[in-house]
């Protein structure tokens, strides 16, 4: 007998659920469309932050991978392979329509990040960009993230900077002030536009947790707000460029598999 579906999966599907019919199918049109890679909310360039390997030959697994546009990206970098996860039908219908459209032979699964049913050490690179990597319990989707890796395999995952949880209130923006302890830092539930359910780490956390789970940290890569960013059209409900400016908003984390 399977175990229960955790009860943050069933918030979080009926959230993106929604937004996918509000404003997640079209920016994945926009986004399937984008010749180069970029991350999060201010579209940093990977030429900029260097954090993913060389995509030739190799398999890939996106985890929590929504309309499935950066597997649509390292697809088209030479990936030989890619599977996506998620747990949203109607993110997955968008990300298959797509698929089909442009021809690139992904895989899309629905399932758990945290456990998603897939062979051992069957790909070499595992990565999520606001997937998994928030929505997710961390000490189930990295331990499940290093099941999937081949030795040597690496792990690049995209998140809220740990400093922008600790200034955020439970509902509105961040603010330039703290608003919540780091120690005990896990599971954050919020009420706007939600309910929701996501979980972030403090950094000495997050590194024991890899470290745990068999893996070496490569990079952590701290993303401010470029000059020239805006806020975003979407996401400016809680983080602003100006605060970005200041402060970094996100973490991209690169980590190998010993």
């Amino acid at each position: 007998m399977r175990d229960p579906e955790p009860d943050y999966v069933r918030v979080n599907r009926a959230h993106w659920t929604k937004n996918n019919a509000r404003y997640t199918d079209a920016r994945a049109e926009h986004a399937w469309a984008e010749e180069q890679i970029s991350w999060g909310l201010w579209n940093t360039p990977e030429s900029k932050v260097n954090v993913l390997p060389d995509m030739v030959g190799k398999d890939v697994v996106e985890l929590g991978c929504g309309t499935a546009y950066v597997a649509a990206w390292l697809k088209r970098r030479g990936a030989r392979r890619v599977v996506g996860v998620d747990i949203t039908p109607a993110q997955l219908d968008t990300a298959r329509r797509l698929n089909e459209e442009h021809g690139l032979g992904l895989e899309l699964i629905e399932a758990n990040a945290e456990a998603t049913g897939l062979p051992d050490a069957e790909f070499d690179l595992a990565v999520s960009e606001y997937g998994a990597s928030i929505w997710c319990d961390p000490y189930k989707w990295i331990p499940e993230a290093a099941r999937l890796l081949r030795t040597g395999g690496e792990l690049v995952f995209l998140r809220n900077s740990t400093l922008s949880m600790l200034c955020m209130p439970d509902t509105g923006k961040v603010e330039e002030r703290l608003r919540r302890p780091q120690r005990g830092l896990h599971r954050l539930e919020w009420a706007d536009d939600g309910p929701t359910v996501e979980f972030h780490l403090g950094h000495g956390d997050l590194i024991g947790l890899l470290r745990n789970a068999g893996f070496e940290v490569l990079d952590m890569v701290e993303i401010f707000a470029a000059d020239d960013s805006v806020d975003h059209p979407f996401y400016g409900e809680y983080m602003t460029v100006e605060w970005a400016r200041k402060w970094p908003s996100e973490e991209l984390w690169h980590a190998r598999k010993r």
